[in-house]
């Protein structure tokens, strides 16, 4: 069951979720979104809220309204998402982390890019 961080609106946490869901390929670009509906019952919310959510997604030219059929995910959202959130990281995350890296005596040779199962 999802766990609602109190800080920040649901439907922007839900619209989180699902870019990420979009930038790992799920669904692929030019396939329809899953409905309001089966979104509100995954995640057990108002389907206001629900298509709150899908809207800044579509708002962020990231999924296209197609009357009478749904939403579906556009051309070239995946690298619009990435390119943004690439920006984002770089200006907000790691300026922080690398600060914390530093703190902690941590340097480049230390950091093992690989997962070990």
């Amino acid at each position: 069951m999802q766990t609602w961080d109190q800080r920040l609106p649901i439907y922007q946490q839900l619209a989180d979720m699902l870019a990420a869901r979009l930038l790992d390929g799920d669904p692929p670009e030019g396939e329809a979104m899953p409905s309001v509906r089966t979104l509100a019952s995954r995640y057990l919310l108002n389907p206001l809220t629900v298509n709150r959510a899908l809207q800044a997604l579509g708002d962020e030219g990231l999924l296209e309204n197609r009357r009478g059929v749904g939403l579906y995910v556009m051309g070239g959202a995946r690298e619009r998402l990435r390119a943004a959130e690439r920006q984002r990281f770089l200006q907000t995350e790691w300026p922080r982390l690398r600060e914390r890296l530093r703190r902690l005596g941590i340097d480049a040779e230390q950091l093992d890019w690989e997962e070990r199962a």
